[in-house]
């Protein structure tokens, strides 16, 4: 895809160099929206607003809304004021919502001013619920149909109505004073029944799922996935329906939210920026708080091999195993963390599941440390005693790293997957016990463990 955008870039680069504008927009008009954005985000700044132009008013719109942020406040600060009002009006609800939340002020200015009075106020509704969750990802612009309206009157609602809403196949029946959302009906339903004067209220499903305006966007979008809705429907505290949460928009929720967790996970603050448009500065200031914590964190290996270091001179050799058994330990207890953190974000995993996973994963050390202290054994005996001929490296010091090899897996284990669960309890993310921090941690815990097995065995 990459190699076809450039490929594109460079024809219509070709093009606009020849002036051939009629022949730049008989290519566009050939292209899906998302993959004309993608042009258009590699373009120049003076060639961007030229393109943009070429193309027709719902194309043109559509790739606006892919585009990059950067590329968006471009062409916003390029167009005159009729062009502006010409996009905003075309964009939904919360595809407007999430631009503004991109924008500079004078921007959101600019867009709110060029938006009609209806637009506006829907877009500012949005605006004001939490950000993460439904409220804030839903779209104000969907079908909903009276109880009392027959099927022909239902019909010819939507084709009326339909040019201005994001998705028609599901509808919503709501009280027609109230707002109050009584159930659903499909198109499909509303085609395939046999009485075009049968009411709505006798067709609906009263057994309708949906969300709360202040549900977590995250649980929405699992929502979604689970019954394979191509919407969902958002009602608020009085069960009034306020908006529609798409698939599209799950999408973009887990893709956000898988990328915050990546981000947690690799100790890094979330960054709400793409990587090339975030600045060094900004970058620095997402990743120092953690560099500095788990630096600081680390004091408490260093206290650890203070304490033990008579035992260290008394046997140097110990301080050669001290990364294996370390590294093997943190390794060890990020497996956990990653496939409790996977589980928890799937929500397949509850605090009450705790004994089990932990009686799983001591299974699973023990597994583990046995076949782990077993090849170790090996390659301290042929690399370290043999290979490299350090006599020091004795039998039973091979038996004391090994022990401590399978009690470290085992440790490192039980605390991998216990501490996500604990965080998700107490109202953490889970993705913060990952991988940095249950590493440093283990380091410690792996050391504690290291020197009470070389001391009971070797003293």
């Amino acid at each position: 895809m990459a190699e076809h955008n450039f490929s594109m870039q460079g024809t219509l680069g070709v093009l606009l160099a020849s002036k051939k504008y009629s022949s730049i927009k008989d290519i566009l008009v050939t292209m899906n929206p998302s993959d004309i954005a993608a042009v258009m985000n590699d373009l120049e700044g003076d060639q961007l607003p030229l393109i943009f132009r070429l193309l027709p008013k719902e194309p043109a719109t559509a790739a606006f809304v892919e585009m990059d942020p950067d590329q968006q406040e471009v062409l916003i600060r390029g167009f005159s004021d009729k062009e502006l009002k010409e996009v905003v009006g075309e964009m939904f609800v919360d595809d407007a919502a999430d631009l503004i939340e991109e924008m500079p002020a004078d921007v959101v200015q600019r867009m709110l001013a060029s938006a009609d009075p209806d637009k506006r106020r829907e877009i500012n509704e949005i605006l004001k619920y939490p950000e993460d969750c439904a409220g804030s990802s839903m779209t104000t612009e969907f079908i909903a149909l009276r109880p009392d309206m027959t099927v022909e009157e239902a019909i010819a609602n939507i084709r009326q109505t339909a040019v201005d809403k994001e998705t028609i196949y599901t509808c919503y029946v709501t009280d027609a004073v109230t707002k109050e959302l009584l159930g659903y009906v499909t198109v499909k339903d509303l085609l395939l029944a046999k009485n075009a004067n049968a009411r709505i209220g006798d067709l609906m499903d009263p057994n309708v799922i949906s969300v709360n305006t202040h549900t977590d966007q995250e649980t929405v979008a699992q929502m979604l996935s689970k019954y394979n809705f191509l919407a969902l429907p958002v009602v608020d505290m009085d069960n009034r329906m306020v908006g529609i949460v798409t698939f599209d928009d799950a999408m973009d929720i887990i893709e956000d939210e898988a990328t915050e967790d990546i981000e947690i996970m690799g100790g890094m603050s979330p960054s709400e920026k793409a990587y090339l448009r975030a600045t060094p500065f900004e970058v620095f200031r997402q990743r120092i708080p953690w560099l500095s914590l788990l630096m600081l964190s680390a004091t408490f290996t260093g206290i650890i091999i203070t304490y033990y270091e008579n035992s260290l001179a008394a046997q140097i050799a110990l301080t050669a195993f001290i990364p294996m058994l370390t590294g093997t330990g943190g390794n060890s207890g990020t497996q956990a963390s990653v496939s409790v953190i996977r589980a928890l974000a799937l929500d397949e995993l509850e605090f009450s599941d705790l004994p089990a996973v932990i009686w799983k994963e001591v299974r699973t050390a023990v597994l583990c440390g046995i076949t782990l202290a077993a090849i170790c054994f090996v390659k301290i005996m042929l690399v370290d005693r043999l290979m490299m001929n350090n006599l020091s490296v004795t039998p039973l010091m091979a038996l004391a790293v090994c022990v401590s090899m399978a009690l470290t897996v085992l440790v490192s284990k039980v605390v991998g997957c216990s501490l996500p669960i604990l965080a998700k309890r107490v109202g953490f993310d889970p993705a913060v016990m990952a991988s940095p921090l249950i590493t440093t941690l283990v380091d410690a815990l792996s050391l504690l463990v290291y020197f009470g097995v070389a001391t009971a065995i070797l003293a």
